[in-house]
């Protein structure tokens, strides 16, 4: 149902242009700075913060072709994936704040990263740390599937991104060939189905939902220069799921058949 495509370099990966210092503090705790450079990548505190905490998370009633219950639908998982996530920082004594989250029936709309492109499904500007999903009729036809909570899920791997510093890291890189920025994009957005896949197993037994809905999901993924081969994107969502961590979602020490 997502449809990434390269004009994503004007809207999720848009990130790298706009990154800067997490903001907010880690309640009860001394929050180090995020970390900068390859360390980021590579080696960063939110990968070493184990599996992600239990927190109940039920899913709200949704209606095919329904916008208003679409929206409420997301907006109370954005708030389960805050209090998730907020916990994970706190493991990590890095800084948390919460994104901004709205919705649009409309391309175009305006995203703090440029009008809503094309071809996407949501866009996280890191200029303005915030999420903006799309509900257009053709995911509010299969509301009552996974698509909702996954394309969410995947939007808020991005604040993730951001907020721990990844995005940042790659604000100072110098790309000399399309190929190598292509290469960069594929592992922040196969890492953003990881991190969106270990928050969607970190909840499953509260949805009460068979893991044939999840298959449904991955049955979707094509191949795509910006996101990867369809087998990569199925591989990183479901090892996020299975392990339910950020640590399984380093796609930086990844075989670049994994990434590509």
């Amino acid at each position: 149902m997502r449809t990434p495509l390269i004009t994503l370099l004007s809207g999720v990966f848009a990130g790298l242009l706009f990154t800067g210092t997490a903001a907010a503090g880690v309640a009860g705790q001394e929050a180090a700075p995020a970390p900068t450079g390859t360390k980021a990548l590579t080696s960063n505190p939110i990968y070493k913060t184990g599996t992600l905490d239990v927190t109940s998370c039920q899913e709200q009633p949704v209606k095919a072709d329904d916008l208003d219950s679409s929206r409420v639908y997301l907006e109370f998982v954005v708030e389960c994936l805050n209090d998730t996530w907020g916990r994970q920082f706190a493991k990590a004594k890095l800084p948390f704040s919460k994104p901004g989250f709205q919705t649009t029936a409309r391309l175009g709309y305006p995203t703090g990263c440029g009008p809503f492109p094309k071809g996407a499904q949501a866009v996280y500007c890191a200029k303005t740390k915030k999420i903006t999903f799309l509900l257009n009729p053709s995911i509010l036809s299969e509301s009552t599937e996974l698509f909702l909570l996954e394309v969410i899920a995947h939007e808020y791997g991005h604040h993730v991104q951001r907020l721990s510093g990844m995005t940042g890291a790659l604000d100072h890189r110098k790309y000399r060939t399309k190929k190598a920025l292509l290469a960069d994009i594929r592992k922040i957005e196969l890492q953003a189905e990881c991190l969106g896949g270990a928050f969607i197993g970190s909840i499953w037994r509260d949805l009460g939902r068979s893991e044939s809905d999840l298959r449904y999901v991955v049955s979707y993924a094509y191949d795509t220069v910006s996101h990867g081969k369809a087998r990569n994107v199925a591989h990183w969502l479901n090892r996020g799921f299975t392990q339910e961590s950020p640590g399984a979602c380093n796609t930086w020490t990844a075989a670049p058949s994994k990434v590509s």
